[in-house]
């Protein structure tokens, strides 16, 4: 919702159109303070296929998200960790990364508040970005 102030000084509140909104990727992780609530139902829902690789990312009883990214060796697969330290570093949102021969999973969740926020989705969109950008 878009707050609109009228010279009268009344408020109006008008949905902002799908097409209009700002993409996960380009927004910034935001530290958790803690104190408010985790994502959950129809809010989750809607966040989760805000992702462009929505379908790869899997929500894990409205915890947390998992994806399993795969390469051709260990050396790449070592690579995309690497980046993604990086991202997560300059975020501030750091995933459970579990690497092996050929994957890298990537877990992501807030911490302070034990579940998922905004921002988990924010930084899965940034994930995903590094294999394409």
């Amino acid at each position: 919702m878009v707050k609109l102030e009228h010279l009268s000084g009344q408020e109006a509140h008008l949905p902002i159109p799908v097409g209009c909104m700002p993409s996960l990727e380009s927004k910034t992780c935001v530290p958790c303070r803690g104190g408010v609530p985790p994502l959950k139902g129809k809010e989750l829902a809607d966040i989760h296929k805000q992702l462009t690789d929505w379908a790869h990312w899997k929500v894990i009883n409205e915890h947390h998200i998992v994806r399993a990214f795969t390469f051709p060796d260990f050396k790449q697969a070592l690579d995309f960790v690497n980046r993604v330290g990086s991202l997560a570093e300059e975020q501030g949102h750091h995933p459970d990364i579990l690497l092996s021969w050929g994957k890298a999973e990537i877990t992501l969740w807030t911490h302070k508040i034990d579940g998922l926020t905004e921002s988990d989705f924010i930084m899965a969109a940034k994930i995903d970005r590094l294999l394409t950008g």
